[in-house]
């Protein structure tokens, strides 16, 4: 039996996640934005041990949300499920971070070097990541005219850098990313054609099967087999760039 923290799992795939754990008697602990949010997250899911709560889009309740879960104790796993979504307008933060790249890629990261290292982390990304190039002379979309589904591609490819990046600096740690399909969550719409059944499975597996392929690290994949990511995830030069401008913003260095 595994204990496993999911982000971003008051509802969609994270919950999906956290009910699969949960039937197969993994112990689960859930996240969610606000209090209301909680609640239904418990409702949902009534055999977790706890929700915690806190906005990812601010470094100060991340850094909370991370107090809270190492007051829980040490986890076997972490499933960076939260993100928001293609469709958004552009928004700045409390701490002047454009919103989509401080919950989607910032937020991950804070986590990350801010819980108590577990043994695997899974990172989710998207299958859009595969068409977007690194943009480190403008990440935050101040000089570009905004583009909301090219900031969401763009924040889904610093997130599989950012498993590469932490699988190839910690290698105790089974760090892998994942795409789950365009399925008809909120985020993904109602038009979405994937198969919901299969969108929430890998990363419970990566979180805790014996499988040996689900001990990979340093891998992608979608639908629990191997799946090309975009060669620049595997580019250490980009993977340094990408941490240096998350501790310049954040304040947390790896």
């Amino acid at each position: 039996m595994a204990r496993i923290f999911v982000t971003g799992s008051s509802a969609g795939l994270g919950l999906m996640a956290g009910q699969l754990l949960l039937e197969q008697g993994h112990r689960v602990v859930l996240h969610a934005r606000d209090q209301a949010r909680a609640r239904d997250a418990m409702a949902a899911a009534p055999g977790a041990e706890a929700v915690v709560v806190g906005d990812l889009s601010s470094l100060r309740e991340t850094r909370g949300v991370a107090a809270d879960v190492n007051r829980l104790g040490r986890f076997d796993a972490v499933i960076h499920n939260a993100g928001v979504g293609y469709r958004e307008p552009r928004i700045d933060t409390e701490d002047g971070i454009e919103h989509i790249f401080a919950i989607n890629v910032l937020a991950p990261y804070v986590l990350t070097l801010s819980i108590e290292r577990p043994a695997r982390l899974i990172y989710l990304s998207s299958g859009m990541h595969h068409g977007v190039a690194a943009n480190f002379d403008d990440l935050l979309w101040r000089k570009r005219r905004w583009q909301g589904s090219q900031a969401y591609a763009e924040s889904k490819l610093y997130d599989t850098v950012l498993a590469f990046a932490v699988a190839r600096r910690w290698p105790t740690v089974r760090a892998n990313a994942l795409e789950p399909g365009w399925v008809a969550t909120r985020m993904g719409g109602p038009g979405a054609p994937g198969d919901m059944k299969k969108a929430h499975v890998t990363q419970a597996w990566l979180a805790v099967s014996d499988d040996p392929l689900a001990r990979s690290t340093g891998e992608y994949f979608y639908h629990q087999a191997l799946r090309a990511p975009n060669p620049l995830a595997r580019d250490a030069a980009t993977q340094e760039r990408l941490l240096e401008a998350c501790a310049h913003l954040s304040g947390v260095a790896l």
